[in-house]
């Protein structure tokens, strides 16, 4: 058996000398042809031979050659079977049952080894059984003849001359058939004979090939090759259309290109020639300057290569052109020089920003690694964590600053495009770099402070998620070999400072918070804020309104009275608004022509700033049953939180209102569980919960509220509501409770000891295993606080509840870590 590409069998196609019609006068004998009831057989790869055709096969196999040894030395006569398509190589390859009994007309050994036969088809035959199978297949066979119609209707005429004209137009569309062939075939009158001619013309699947074979009805086999040709024909069509465009497309390339030949010859006639060729070694002479890594440097040159190729006023040569500016301006090897006097860079810092002494460290400990490992440490992703206005996005400048290296902002607040990060794929209209390649462009070197803001509020949508896009550029293992679509070459972030800013971590996905070192920037004392506003805030407002120090004086007292009764905010925005207002109005004095030094003072503040805004809570001015005052953290700072509680006649059912979250109406439920639990203990054994309704009540009902810290406040409230007693109005207190009553540590605890400062609360509750947070508050916000530590409620209940007796003063320490409560 032989395979197309083994040289067993080859199919040579039939020519005018190989595919042959029996004369008139051989007609007669086919009726008299007599078959012997066993033959030979031949397999034959990809290739059906038909009756009265004539071809060459070459032959190398064995089995073949011994069945045609077998056959030449008998009658010469020999049977012709195709095998099935997708056969592996086997023992016996599976072969159609019918075929064509052939005769052997010439053999011919080839100096190669192989042998050359050329057979001329007989009749159709169908194998009836195997009779061998070594050293060669021999068939029993039964003939199979034609159907002959009684006389030759009009169908069949009309079904020959379509075919005929099929034939006919195939040639016309390009189709190879010889003239001899042709005239061969419009002299055939038998219809089984002209099917079987036009067949040996097609261009079809084997298995089509066979089912024509296997037709003994020469209408139908008519039919069946009409169909096939109706297909070449459409084929044929499309075939000839695709030409004729690629011919027309090829004549207009090759008139454009000697029209510019002749344009250019024109060009340099007049003087003006060269421009695109000077255009062209300029841009390739930048390539060069540009000092690019090897890749970006090929991938350059190739898109120049094939601008040179494309006329000029294609659109893809503009987007080429764009691109190649892109590459040839971005900073690929051009490093600011770091500034790494860890004195001056302290210096720096120290008069742009007051306090924030751990982020100053921070810094300084960078210039220090990098000064010892001469600028090969790569750069640290850093993430400023903190309210907003307590100076973020300023801090990313100072450290800009301080480095001596160009600053770049970029705010993700709301995007939700992955492309505005890795840019688009240049098969876009329009496209461009990401905006991460933009900035470094815009900045000039591969080395600037990259400030990226607000990537807590990074969106999400059908166009991707732009912070899993933003894992590789912070990643320090793979930022060196970022790659923006746009360019589609690697570029080296390794070596930028990239600074994020957000003012929570909740919203952020942890594969991407993972790549960044935290530094949490809580809010400022009053104390601060009186620093901040003297030393910054007011000599940047009096240069913004164009006033002097002589015509504007601000008292610290006047500030304490704008921070405490205008202002209520963990950072400064709100109070550099505030200090603007009075500016503004001292300007339009000035300009109105009046003389003399303005002077705020805490007593006229509101003759500038209106009547106060915020006053002391009225729940604080005493003692009260059933009102607890909470800590809670907030995204902005620390803020107090009144919890009231009151007992009514009813069924045991327990209300919460003020829109509280799973996790706070959970730990309302856990106190009120304890409570119940520990009646006798409190002195309620006599109470019948079952007969009293409780509800829970968080003022300021507008504002969502969650988390577990209340916890401890709430079961103060309750015991209090139930045992009638009131409780302390100078205590706060924050924490989780237990069923068991444990108290269970908190975050937040600077927020919440600040909240509590503003409000005049001088006495804390806390976790006592949040004592050595404590120790992280500086000393001038302790001074004059009380920490009392519990890990109990029962400790709690002794402090907080007004018996009579007065208040433990407790531990002096400071707080301060995780927030986990929350009020928006």
């Amino acid at each position: 058996m032989a395979e197309k590409n083994k040289d067993e069998i080859d199919r040579i196609d039939p020519g005018p000398e190989q595919v042959m019609q029996r004369s008139e006068r051989d007609e007669g004998r086919e009726e008299k042809f007599e078959l012997p009831d066993n033959l030979p057989v031949l397999p034959l790869t990809d290739t059906v031979i038909y009756p009265f055709m004539v071809l060459p096969l070459f032959i190398n196999r064995e089995e073949s050659v011994a069945a045609i040894d077998a056959a030449l030395s008998s009658d010469r006569l020999i049977l012709l079977l195709t095998e099935k398509s997708g056969e592996k190589e086997v023992e016996y390859p599976t072969l159609f049952e019918t075929g064509t009994a052939a005769a052997i007309m010439k053999m011919l050994k080839l100096p190669d080894g192989r042998t050359r036969v050329i057979v001329q088809g007989l009749t159709r035959a169908r194998v009836r059984e195997f009779v061998q199978r070594k050293p060669f297949s021999i068939a029993s066979i039964e003939k199979l003849e034609d159907e002959k119609p009684e006389e030759k209707d009009t169908e069949i005429t009309a079904w020959m001359r379509n075919l005929l004209e099929g034939m006919e137009r195939a040639v016309s569309l390009g189709k190879t058939i010889s003239a001899e062939l042709m005239m061969v075939a419009s002299n055939i009158e038998d219809p089984g004979r002209l099917a079987d001619l036009a067949a040996t013309t097609l261009d079809i699947e084997l298995e089509q090939a066979q089912s024509i074979l296997e037709e003994t009805d020469p209408l139908r086999r008519l039919k069946l090759v009409h169909k096939f040709y109706a297909i070449e024909l459409q084929v044929l069509a499309v075939q000839q259309r695709i030409a004729s465009q690629a011919k027309n497309e090829m004549d207009k390339s090759q008139r454009e290109y000697f029209l510019r030949q002749q344009m250019k010859a024109i060009q340099e006639e007049l003087g003006v020639g060269g421009e695109l060729e000077n255009e062209f070694d300029e841009l390739q002479e930048r390539i060069k300057k540009a000092r690019m890594p090897e890749a970006a440097q090929l991938e350059a040159s190739r898109q120049l290569d094939k601008l040179r190729r494309m006329h000029p006023d294609a659109a893809e040569a503009a987007v080429l052109r764009n691109y190649l500016d892109v590459m040839c301006e971005l900073p690929w090897s051009k490093s600011s020089k770091d500034r790494l006097d860890i004195k001056k860079a302290k210096q720096i810092l120290d008069e742009d920003h007051y306090d924030l002494e751990r982020v100053k460290d921070r810094i300084l400990e960078h210039l220090g690694v990098m000064k010892l490992k001469k600028h090969t440490m790569r750069g640290p992703i850093l993430c400023f964590v903190g309210p907003p206005g307590v100076g973020k996005t300023s801090l990313g400048q100072s450290i800009a600053r301080t480095l001596g290296r160009k600053f770049l902002r970029l705010s993700l607040g709301g995007v939700r495009d992955e492309a505005e990060i890795r840019g688009h794929r240049r098969t876009y209209v329009g496209a461009l770099p990401g905006r991460i390649i933009q900035g470094i462009n815009q900045a000039g070197t591969n080395n600037p402070v990259f400030m990226m803001d607000e990537v807590d509020k990074i969106g999400a949508d059908f166009r991707g998620d732009p912070s899993s896009a933003l894992l590789e550029v912070l990643d320090p293992e793979q930022n060196s070999t970022f790659r923006d679509n746009y360019i589609g070459v690697d570029f080296d972030l390794s070596k930028v400072m990239f600074i994020l800013t957000a003012n929570q971590l909740d919203t952020i996905q942890p594969a991407f918070l993972d790549r960044m070192e935290i530094i949490r920037l809580p809010g400022y004392t009053e104390l601060e804020k009186l620093h901040i506003a003297n030393r910054y805030l007011i000599p940047r407002q009096r240069r913004s309104n164009g006033i002097t120090a002589n015509q504007l004086r601000i008292t610290d007292e006047g500030l304490g009275t704008i921070i405490k009764s205008y202002t209520i905010e963990a950072g400064v925005r709100n109070l550099e608004r505030e200090i603007a207002s009075i500016c503004r109005k001292v300007a339009r004095r000035v300009a109105e022509g009046k003389r003399g030094r303005v002077t705020v003072t805490g007593k006229n503040v509101s003759e500038f700033l209106g009547s106060v805004r915020f006053l002391p809570e009225e729940m604080l001015a005493r003692d009260q049953i059933g009102v607890a005052t909470g800590l809670a953290w907030t995204p902005t700072g620390g803020d107090i939180l009144f919890i009231e509680t009151i007992p009514m006649k009813g069924s045991g059912a327990l209300t919460l209102t003020g829109q509280l979250g799973d996790v706070m109406q959970e730990s309302a439920r856990a106190a009120m569980s304890y409570t119940k639990a520990k009646a006798t203990e409190l002195g309620l054994s006599k109470f019948d919960f079952s007969k009293h309704d409780v509800h829970i009540h968080v003022p300021e009902g507008a504002i969502p509220k969650d988390g577990p810290s209340a916890g401890v406040t709430i079961a103060i409230a309750l015991i209090s509501a139930f045992t009638g007693k009131p409780i302390r109005k100078e205590i706060a207190m924050t924490g989780e409770i237990t069923l068991r009553g444990t108290i269970l540590p908190v975050g937040g605890i600077k927020e919440k000891v600040l909240a509590a400062r503003r409000m005049g609360i001088k006495t804390v509750i806390l976790p006592r295993r949040n004592e050595k947070d404590v120790a992280e508050i500086q000393q001038e916000l302790r001074e004059g606080m009380n920490f009392i530590f519990a890990s109990h409620i029962d400790e709690v209940i002794k402090e907080a509840i007004n018996t009579g007796k007065k208040a433990s003063p407790g531990d002096k320490r400071k707080g301060g870590g995780k927030a986990t409560d929350k009020k928006a």
